[in-house]
């Protein structure tokens, strides 16, 4: 099984293009803070490139603007590439859905009333595990 859930914020604002056949593609990266601090009591976050297509994409690009926090459901891929002789690795999150979870305070008015209502993510549906010990493994 591959699903990820992620609740972030952009580090900049959505880049959207178009595939050759006039598919939208939106990408953004999303920074997902650590729950544990590190040994200096710093809570670091992880930096991970989203990857949205279609509808979802053009909505995201849309409304989603630096700063913003975002819920995505998805899965991981990984992938390679050669650069000057050199084999790099790469690492995305291809997300099936995106839920936005900004405030209406941090939206601009007019872009909030235009929001989409369809595009709403199961992850509202989750409870959140307060202990570890709570989890079956």
């Amino acid at each position: 099984m591959n699903k990820v859930f992620l609740i972030g914020n952009l580090t900049k604002d959505p880049e959207l293009t178009q595939t050759s056949n006039n598919k939208s593609l939106c990408r953004f990266t999303l920074a997902v803070q650590r729950k544990f601090p590190n040994p200096q009591g710093v809570r670091e976050a992880d930096f991970l490139t989203i990857i949205v297509w279609g509808a979802t994409a053009d909505n995201c690009a849309k409304y989603l603007k630096k700063g913003s926090k975002a819920a995505v459901c998805g899965s991981i891929r990984t992938g390679s590439f050669e650069q000057d002789g050199v084999r790099r690795y790469t690492t995305e999150i291809n997300a099936d859905e995106v839920q936005f979870l900004s405030t209406r305070n941090e939206l601009d008015d007019a872009d909030f009333e235009e929001l989409p209502t369809n595009n709403q993510s199961k992850i509202s549906n989750m409870k959140a595990v307060e202990d570890d010990d709570d989890l079956p493994f």
